[in-house]
């Protein structure tokens, strides 16, 4: 059996909704596609497609091979336009993740702007506060704050982004600016459960690194709240840059304790090495490194 002449046919028989229009679209006989279907079914030990005689749906399995044909298919017209030095327009389909609010604020409103452009090419966006193998995951970019630990990743640096501490201009008439991070301790400041830290925030004093434990009445485990309670002025809050960018610049929260701000935490486009990359996915590695490295999202 020839694997990849049967994974056409099995995309093409869900894409076209029946064995008939995959047969014409091939240019083979129905039978043929049949026997190749029920062979690849054989060969795999299971079933890819529900066929009663007025409709066929894909099951469990066959939707997650649906997905993994695809990708297969499209890396080999990568491979064979690169072979033949032809360029070609990027086609198929891509698997990205990137942290909940980053991917809202940056990443949809440019992957919005690659579609326009590569319109033979599809994206789906998982939005993740956590990181996932990309290689058990099937996913071909992620876009990851922090250092990096796997240095079997390949790495694109786009930026940096800083931990600030912010506060309502009503929160800091109220309780004054603190001087130094240790005032913290006397100050309402919004618990964010779902960060590592817990209730202490890091900064940098000098040539040495120190966490200051925090308290206060809220605390909320989904970032956007949290940084809404503190535009409400429930109290001081710690985030990421980007995370209150538009704020600060609108001057709803002020930054504090500038001078103790912990070192940055670099942002970069990752993804697998040792394997072929797309035209699609070096077209969005390309189209992502231009536009962010050109956005706000690292003022």
């Amino acid at each position: 059996m020839d694997r990849l002449a049967a994974m056409r046919a099995f995309t093409e028989i869900v894409d076209r909704g029946s064995l008939t229009a995959a047969a014409v679209a091939l240019g083979r006989s129905q039978p043929a596609i049949v026997r190749t279907l029920a062979a690849l079914e054989e060969h795999l030990g299971t079933m890819l497609l529900r066929r009663t005689t007025r409709r066929m749906s894909l099951t469990p399995e066959g939707r997650d091979y649906l997905d993994r044909c695809r990708r297969i298919l499209a890396d080999v017209e990568d491979a064979e336009r690169a072979a033949g030095q032809e360029e070609g327009e990027p086609r198929g389909d891509l698997r990205m993740t990137a942290p909940v609010q980053f991917g809202q604020l940056h990443i949809a409103p440019i992957l919005a702007g690659f579609l326009r452009r590569y319109e033979q090419v599809r994206v789906d966006l998982i939005l993740l506060d956590r990181n996932v193998d990309l290689v058990e995951e099937g996913i071909d970019l992620a876009l990851r704050i922090g250092q990096l630990a796997d240095s079997s990743m390949i790495a694109v640096r786009l930026g940096e982004v800083r931990r600030v501490v912010c506060a309502s201009a009503a929160l800091i008439d109220e309780v004054g600016i603190p001087e130094r991070p240790q005032a913290l301790k006397g100050l309402p400041c919004i618990r964010q459960q779902n960060l590592s830290q817990g209730i202490a925030w890091p900064f940098r004093e000098g040539a040495r690194d120190i966490v200051i434990p925090v308290g206060g009445r809220f605390g909320c485990n989904q970032i956007a709240t949290s940084i809404a309670a503190c535009d409400d002025g429930v109290g001081f809050g710690q985030y990421l840059s980007y995370q209150v960018q538009r704020l600060v610049s609108e001057k709803r929260l002020i930054r504090v304790l500038e001078d103790f701000e912990p070192e940055p935490w670099p942002v970069n486009l990752v993804y697998p090495g040792g394997r072929l990359v797309s035209g699609r996915q070096r077209a969005l590695i390309n189209w992502l490194r231009d536009a962010l490295r050109d956005s706000d999202a690292f003022q």
